[in-house]
């Protein structure tokens, strides 16, 4: 008999974490629990961080689906009974969970994925001044690739690249503007991160502004992250962006996300992996993306004031695979 346990849970960060669109201190995670009587596979979704108001539409879309579940509702189906989101990722995460405990495999022998025991992750530098940025670069000593949040519209995102740069010569360099931007913007910006060798502009301009990166020959790889959801963003993405950052709280789960990471590569577009502000639980089923991506932003748990029991290990830069008490 299958029995479902839906709950949130708030979790405190290490500190304030600023981005382009807000800030804050704590992050909202919906968990959940699908029992078989002998094993349990479990899930993680973050609804919007810190949005108390998008907890009980994701709970209540979750719960309506428990009598789905215990007539055996299968991954492939799922996808038709919910929409790309959160509410989606935890379920499909929490079946993908259940069926390794129950076959005694691991999620990536079943998914076919070749894996490494570990990858390089960035580590985040929140929005700051220059000098705050540069000292949390600083304190990332172990980190080889740094994600630097930006997203003003004054002279100071330039400052705090070059402040980052100085002090880290050692890095290799992502941006990520969070839809900041407007094109004039990235057009006088993307020469200067160029000089600096950062290596990605993530999200430059609004979603459903973008339509102006079209024939637009950016000096620096530019990443698609609100403007790509699933493999449907693909034709917005093509001519736009070179890369797409593959959350699977956009996806609606692991299973999608790995068919638009194969799809993505199969039309010639790069592979970024990254994550909300969320625990182990939900890291572990985006390293299966990892292995197939070219950059990997995993460090959610790394921002939060504690992790979970087993988590996913940090160390000297890198990221390992998760044990099997923590998830598949």
């Amino acid at each position: 008999m299958i029995k479902l346990r839906v709950q949130s849970e708030r979790w405190p960060l290490r500190g304030e974490f600023r981005i382009s669109r807000e800030s804050f201190t704590y992050s909202i995670m919906v968990t959940v629990e699908i029992h078989d009587g002998e094993h349990v596979g479990r899930g993680e979704c973050e609804p919007h961080e810190s949005d108390l108001t998008a907890i009980g539409p994701v709970m209540a879309s979750i719960c309506a689906l428990e009598h789905d579940l215990e007539r055996g509702l299968t991954r492939e189906q799922l996808a038709t009974r919910l929409p790309a989101g959160p509410a989606r990722n935890a379920i499909d995460c929490a079946l993908w969970d259940l069926e390794a405990k129950r076959s005694g495999k691991r999620v990536w022998e079943l998914a076919q994925v070749a894996t490494r025991e570990q990858v390089e992750t960035a580590f985040t530098v929140g929005i700051d001044s220059p000098e705050a940025m540069a000292a949390k670069a600083v304190e990332f000593a172990q980190a080889r690739l740094i994600k630097i949040k930006l997203g003003g519209q004054d002279s100071v995102d330039l400052e705090r690249v070059r402040a980052i740069r100085q002090a880290r010569p050692d890095a290799r360099l992502i941006v990520d503007a969070n839809g900041g931007w407007t094109l004039p913007r990235l057009a006088q910006l993307a020469p200067e991160l160029a000089q600096l060798q950062v290596k990605l502009i993530e999200q430059p301009l609004p979603p459903g502004q973008d339509d102006g990166l079209e024939g637009y020959r950016s000096p620096v790889p530019l990443c698609a992250d609100e403007s790509c959801l699933d493999r449907g963003s693909l034709p917005h993405v093509r001519g736009r962006y070179q890369y797409i950052n593959i959350k699977l709280d956009k996806t609606g789960g692991l299973t999608e996300a790995l068919a638009l990471a194969r799809a993505a590569q199969a039309d010639g577009i790069g592979v970024m992996v990254g994550c909300m502000v969320g625990t182990s639980l939900a890291m572990g089923p985006a390293m299966l993306i990892a292995q197939l991506a070219e950059f990997v932003d995993l460090d959610g748990p790394v921002l939060l004031a504690e992790d979970r029991p087993a988590g996913l290990v940090y160390e000297s830069g890198q990221v390992s695979l998760p044990r099997r008490e923590l998830w598949g």
